[in-house]
């Protein structure tokens, strides 16, 4: 099912900014799904390089806060330098060389990327990659992780069970992935600007969603309190798997 909603309408703002406060409310309670929830959602009505677009600002800002804590963050630069230059070398240089990611082609490779990524998280696979091995995956990694982003718009895979396999401890894997995600917004971004669907009325959009996506982040932290994040975490899952399956078959439904 696809269905269309004129920019800038009463309609718009309301279904978007609705999908902005999920996002950040699953954020809020797992820690990480914003750009997930978001792009995912948006890529229902909208090509994936428009909610990549609509994504920027809030995502910089909440990725910003969470590579704040820690107080880890020299250490971990050194450590994941090379995966970060590799994710934005490929962010970057895939959204130049490819274009932004449009519809069709695009959307089901976006449905295919979140499925792999809620597949691998409901079969709670957890590889290991410390060791002489981190000299070497770690570029191929940040490679891999820019290519998706540049396609999709997502940069949760390969990314993310990387860093959950390297044996970090809880903190230091939180502001490992506030360093990521934060490096492959600006990344993602810079190269939107130069493809051209990053112009001020967008980003303008995006400032926009901010309250909405800080709103749903601090409903999430408030119920995070009283749940099971394990058993939200498999729902939540459950639901990207779905997703990702819906977006996959699009072009055999119309």
């Amino acid at each position: 099912m696809t269905f269309s909603l004129i920019p800038d309408s009463p309609g718009w703002w309301a279904v978007t900014g609705a999908v902005f406060v999920l996002a950040g409310f699953v954020k809020g309670v797992v820690g990480l799904g914003l750009p997930t929830v978001a792009i995912g959602l948006l890529g229902l009505w909208m090509a994936p390089a428009q909610a990549a677009a609509l994504l920027v600002v809030p995502s910089i800002v909440t990725n910003a806060w969470q590579l704040a804590l820690g107080g880890r963050l020299g250490p971990l630069l050194r450590r994941l330098g090379p995966m970060q230059a590799g994710v934005a070398l490929a962010t970057f240089g895939g959204i130049v060389l490819l274009g932004a990611p449009q519809a069709g082609w695009a959307t089901v490779a976006l449905g295919a990327v979140l499925t792999a990524y809620a597949v691998l998280g409901l079969l709670q696979w957890r590889p290991r990659a410390g060791g002489g091995r981190e000299r070497w995956m770690g570029p191929l990694v940040g490679l891999a992780t820019g290519l998706v982003t540049a396609t999709t718009g997502v940069f949760m895979v390969p990314a993310v069970p990387y860093l959950q396999a390297l044996g970090l401890e809880r903190d230091e894997l939180v502001q490992a992935l506030g360093l990521s995600f934060t490096v492959s917004t600006l990344s993602m971004a810079a190269g939107l600007a130069v493809a051209g669907a990053l112009s001020p009325s967008v980003a303008g959009h995006s400032l926009g969603l901010l309250l909405p996506a800080l709103a749903g982040m601090g409903i999430g932290q408030a119920v995070r309190r009283r749940v099971s994040a394990a058993v939200f975490r498999h729902c939540f899952l459950a639901g990207v798997l779905l997703l990702g399956l819906h977006l996959m078959l699009q072009p055999l439904t119309r």
